[in-house]
């Protein structure tokens, strides 16, 4: 076990996690990359087709895991493959998770550089965020799912506010005609959509701190489901206030969306700023429960305590927040880890437990 009892998570708790570590970026980015492939009004019938397919992957992982009760992936890839493969496996969601970790903290820099604290140095926020994001996971699992438990109702709260506050521009014309190029165009778009739900992946670490790991699957579907709705309002909003033609154009087109409308006679006017403030903690989010999967991983992998692993960590992700010389190197260096997650945990989960259910059966036939 690498549990104590004092650090078991509940499975509410796992759901927000999961809900959490998928939030990210793609709110942001999502209407802008989704509309690039699909080029039609329709990237909301791929942004459901890639929630459905980040489900099943879910339940996948899930299965896989439940194999295994009271380990990681870290831990039982090494009994489905043998120790070097399952090391090496182990050292490339490793490098993935704190690959993540730069490229979340390196956009949050980016947008608050340019929307909030313009001239602040870069390097000034991202170690900012590095050290409080280490404060929080140095206390382990519980006071990380606390943390997240106060930040996704706020963010559910505040931003179906601002989401339906935009309906005063929606043009609903703008999302017709519905499937007008066929279903090509929609598929392409399932790729990119997929991959903003990468955060899932998660639970292949998080299964062995659940009170009742039998309840996974259900936390999983519901971790999934809730960025699902959010995407889905996302995009429809934005593209039905913007048009294709305007979101293609937008670096941060759910941002643009919001400025461009004013609600006069309540507390606030202007909104972006508040979707900023949920967006930061949602980033703060996503980049803590990586950091946490990464430092465990390093720790189970090479059998040390967690802590050191956390700080040697710390400077790595900084080089990789820093590697981008501009934004559009940033959003590459998006690309590659979403490429890499598509095999990673795309492929990998399931070729995984057709091997160690291929073992459980040839054992038993044995015996």
């Amino acid at each position: 076990m690498i549990t104590s009892f004092n650090d078991r998570i509940t499975t509410g708790q796992v759901t927000v996690i999961v809900a959490n570590a998928i939030f990210g970026v793609g709110i942001l980015t999502l209407p802008r990359t989704a509309t690039e492939k699909v080029k039609t009004p329709d990237i909301w019938i791929s942004v459901i087709l890639g929630g459905l397919i980040a489900m099943i992957v879910g339940v996948i992982m899930v299965k896989l895991s439940q194999q295994f009760l009271g380990k990681t992936f870290y831990e039982f890839s090494q009994e489905i493959v043998g120790k070097w493969v399952g090391v090496l496996l182990s050292l490339l969601i490793i490098c993935y998770y704190f690959t993540a970790c730069g490229f979340q903290i390196r956009a949050l820099a980016e947008v608050l550089t340019f929307l909030l604290l313009e001239g602040t140095p870069k390097w000034a926020i991202i170690m900012t965020f590095m050290w409080v994001g280490l404060y929080l996971i140095i206390g382990g699992m519980n006071p990380i799912a606390r943390m997240f438990e106060i930040i996704l109702p706020i963010t559910v709260i505040f931003f179906m506010i601002v989401a339906f506050l935009s309906f005063k521009i929606f043009e609903i014309d703008n999302l017709r005609p519905v499937l007008g190029l066929g279903v090509i165009p929609v598929l392409k778009g399932v790729q990119t959509t997929g991959l903003s739900y990468t955060g899932f992946e998660t639970i292949l670490f998080l299964l062995p701190f659940m009170k009742e790991p039998k309840k996974a699957v259900k936390a999983v579907l519901m971790g999934i489901a809730l960025p699902l709705i959010f995407y889905l309002t996302t995009v429809v909003m934005v593209i039905g206030a913007l048009s294709v033609d305007g979101v293609v154009t937008r670096t941060w087109p759910t941002l643009d969306l919001i400025r461009s409308f004013e609600v006069t006679g309540l507390i606030f006017e202007r909104y972006e700023s508040l979707l900023l403030v949920i967006w930061i903690m949602q980033m703060f989010t996503s980049f803590t429960i990586f950091y946490y999967g990464a430092a465990l991983g390093l720790a189970q992998l090479f059998k040390k305590s967690i802590r050191p692993c956390m700080y040697g960590l710390l400077p790595v992700i900084y080089i990789i927040a820093m590697i981008p010389k501009n934004i559009n190197d940033m959003f590459k260096l998006g690309d590659f880890q979403g490429n890499v997650a598509l095999y990673l945990f795309g492929l990998l989960p399931l070729v995984l437990l057709m091997i160690s259910r291929w073992k459980v059966s040839k054992h038993g036939e044995k015996s």
